[in-house]
């Protein structure tokens, strides 16, 4: 079989109406399709039975993340390139029933059976997440999802992050480093929040610590930290204690629903909402409202989907529930704001950040693809490759404005109903308290 690049590239053009936009190299050393073009490396022909068993987005996940597929080339232009193919049309692509009554669609389907060799299809890579049962966002099932994708080693996140870790969109304002576009942005939440020495901060997903730091030492807050995550919490802990900060700061591994210790004068909730998902995300905002004193100020730093025509017709990404975020579910800002009135707030202040999250993410990348050799000694080759792929189309994302990242500003009013808010728009200042 010397010609398989070239019988893929026409059974392709046959099903999609349209020639591939990239080039592909198959496993007998064939190549095919536009010169110049980003290279598709088939490595092997388990990649063709992956996707005959799960056509679209899930079986190329399948495919990359076992390393039988490729981009040789600029990874960014491949996936734009093949943008519509994957995220519009690839799960349309298939051999259901109804396509399988389309002569054309059978014959494909015999000729790419031919090609893909033996049955049956090979098993998952060991990174995804296997079956999950039981409702959705329990305290169990929540734990297990955030420890499938947090708990994989600081020693790799340090690698990508780099030195803040802050695994959040940064603030990016004329340049600079990552380091400090991530401490402009922790600082633009402390001055969103009012911080002031004295002050009881809510750290809502902690993550590594840096909100809950930079919170204590450059504000005088008194802070609280929770996570799900026990690797996250040791090297918060530690961090800490090397700022001489354990006085001020407290970190707990505890599910947010299990805090009681409230009146807080302000809560941070950064990159963390996305994980409580739709059907416990008006429980998030009223036990946020209820832990807050009244004048409170809660800052909901969130990842945010355009809304569909038909919002029943939404979909969780298959390849980011598989390998990523399991259970994760983006809503649109229309139905966060929405939630958290319902809840009691009272919104101040939408800040969208959305190019600033697609900086951010080519920043990780880079530092992944510069480490990569590192990387493959501190976790799997698929789990480095789930990592790359989940970012670099994430960044494509934002820059297309398929999703965003919006920074919601929330008050819980006081009895009287007054907010106590500076009548200055956007007068983020420590002091300003109205």
């Amino acid at each position: 079989m010397a010609d398989a690049a070239l019988r893929l590239t026409a059974l392709a053009q046959e099903l999609l109406g349209e020639p591939l936009p990239v080039r592909i190299r198959a496993w007998d050393g064939s190549e095919a399709g536009p010169p110049g073009a980003p290279v598709l490396v088939i490595r092997n022909r388990r990649a063709l039975r992956r996707l005959l068993w799960k056509p679209g987005e899930l079986g190329l996940a399948r495919a990359w993340v076992a390393g039988e597929i490729d981009i040789e080339g600029d990874l960014y232009e491949a996936l734009d390139l093949m943008a519509g193919l994957i995220w519009e049309r690839g799960d349309d692509v298939g051999f259901g029933v109804q396509a399988l009554r389309d002569p054309r669609v059978r014959a494909a389907g015999k000729e790419l059976l031919r090609l893909a060799g033996p049955w049956p299809a090979p098993p998952p890579p060991p990174e995804e997440v296997r079956r999950r049962s039981g409702p959705l966002h329990t305290k169990r099932r929540d734990k297990e999802a955030i420890s499938h994708h947090y708990d994989v080693g600081n020693d790799f996140y340090e690698l990508v992050l780099g030195p803040s870790m802050v695994y959040s969109c940064a603030y990016w304002q004329d340049g600079g480093t990552l380091e400090s576009a991530q401490r402009d942005k922790l600082d633009l939440v402390c001055r969103k929040l009012a911080l002031k020495e004295g002050d009881r901060l809510l750290d809502v997903g902690c993550g590594w610590g840096s909100m809950a730091i930079h919170a204590a030492r450059e504000y005088g807050a008194r802070v609280t930290g929770v996570t799900l995550s026990i690797e996250q919490a040791a090297y918060a802990r530690k961090r800490i204690a090397d700022e001489g900060l354990t006085d001020r700061v407290e970190i707990r591994v505890q599910d947010y629903r299990d805090v009681r210790d409230g009146p807080y004068d302000a809560i941070s909730s950064i990159g963390m909402a996305e994980h409580v998902g739709s059907v416990r995300y008006r429980e998030y905002a009223d036990d946020l409202y209820a832990l807050l004193k009244p004048g409170g100020r809660l800052l909901n730093h969130q990842i945010g989907r355009r809304p569909e025509k038909d919002e029943s017709a939404y979909e969780i990404d298959a390849f980011i529930d598989a390998y990523v975020f399991p259970d994760g579910e983006l809503a649109p800002v229309g139905r966060t704001l929405a939630t958290l009135e319902e809840a009691g707030f009272e919104a101040r202040d939408v800040e969208v950040l959305r190019e600033h999250y697609a900086l951010t993410l080519r920043r990780w990348v880079a530092n992944l693809e510069q480490g990569w050799e590192r990387a493959l000694k501190m976790v799997s080759p698929g789990r480095a490759r789930v990592w790359r792929l989940y970012m670099a189309a994430s960044a494509l994302s934002f820059e297309r404005n398929r999703i965003g990242v919006n920074q919601i500003l929330a008050v819980r009013p006081r009895e009287d109903g007054s907010s106590r808010m500076p009548l200055r728009a956007r007068a983020w200042k420590a002091d300003a308290t109205g």
